[in-house]
C-alpha cells in the first residue's frame, strides 16, 4: 500500500467513523448497564465452543489472500504480508452465538475494520458488506455494523495466534451481533450498494442478528 492511500482519510470514512462511535443504527449500543451485559436468552460459558459446517480449511499463510472488492475506491488483493503490515490493534470483547451461549472478556489482536476501511475507501453508494469465507460460508453485514468500534479482523484470540477451528488465521470479529455474522476463515470482503442475504439468512436466520432483540430467525 502506499503512503498517500494509507494515510487518506475521505470525508466518507470519517462519517463511517462517527457512525461506529456513536452506535448509529446499532439499536442499544450506548451506555448499556453492566446488567444487561448477557442478552435474553443466553448462558455464560468458560470454554469457547466449535461450530462449523462440518468443515475446517486449511489455509497456509504463503497461499492466503483476503480480497476487498465492489463500492471502494482502492479495491485490493492482500497478502498475508501485506495485511500484517497494517498497524495491529487489540480489541477486548464478548462474544455471544446464536446456539445461546456466551463468553465474556475475549482478547484479540488484529487489524481493526475501521484501519481496513480507512485504506479502501467505500463509495457514497456502498451501504453493506458480504463475507465469504474460504469454506464457501457468506454472510451479510450493513457497513454501519462492520464499522463498529470493536470490529476486528481477528489473528489472534488470548495472546496466541487465532486456530485453524476457530478460524485461523484470520477471522471477522462483530461483537455486538451474534457470532455466525463473524465470518471464519475470511477470504473476500465485498461493498454492495444494497442487502443481500449470506448462507444462515437464505436458510432462515434474522438479516441482522442482534441478540438484545432475540434476532435470530427471520421473523423475530
Amino acid at each position: 500500500m502506499t503512503d498517500d492511500i494509507a494515510s487518506t482519510d475521505s470525508k466518507l470514512t470519517t462519517s463511517k467513523r462517527r457512525w461506529a462511535g456513536e452506535g448509529r443504527f446499532l439499536t442499544g449500543r450506548i451506555s448499556r448497564p453492566e446488567t444487561d451485559r448477557l442478552p435474553p436468552g443466553q448462558h455464560l460459558v468458560k470454554n469457547w465452543p466449535v461450530l462449523d459446517l462440518g468443515q475446517q480449511p486449511i489455509v497456509e499463510l504463503e497461499n492466503w489472500c483476503l480480497q476487498v472488492v465492489g463500492g471502494v475506491e482502492h479495491p485490493q488483493n492482500l497478502t498475508w504480508a501485506a495485511f500484517s503490515a497494517f498497524e495491529q490493534s487489540g480489541k477486548t470483547s464478548d462474544i455471544h452465538c446464536v446456539t445461546t451461549w456466551s463468553r465474556y472478556d475475549n482478547r484479540w489482536e488484529g487489524v481493526a475494520t475501521r484501519d481496513l476501511l480507512d485504506l479502501v475507501q467505500p463509495r457514497p453508494e456502498a451501504t453493506h458488506v458480504m463475507l465469504t469465507s474460504y469454506d464457501g460460508y457468506t454472510t451479510n453485514l450493513p457497513l454501519a455494523d462492520f464499522a463498529a468500534e470493536d470490529a476486528i479482523l481477528a489473528t489472534a484470540w488470548e495472546g496466541h495466534p487465532l486456530t485453524r477451528d476457530h478460524g485461523g488465521p484470520m477471522r471477522l470479529v462483530v461483537p455486538h451481533l451474534y457470532f455466525w455474522k463473524s465470518a471464519k476463515w475470511l477470504s473476500r470482503i465485498e461493498f454492495l450498494a444494497g442487502d443481500a442475504a449470506g448462507f444462515w439468512e437464505k436458510n432462515g436466520y434474522h438479516m441482522l442478528g442482534d441478540p438484545w432483540r432475540e434476532q435470530r430467525y427471520s421473523d423475530d
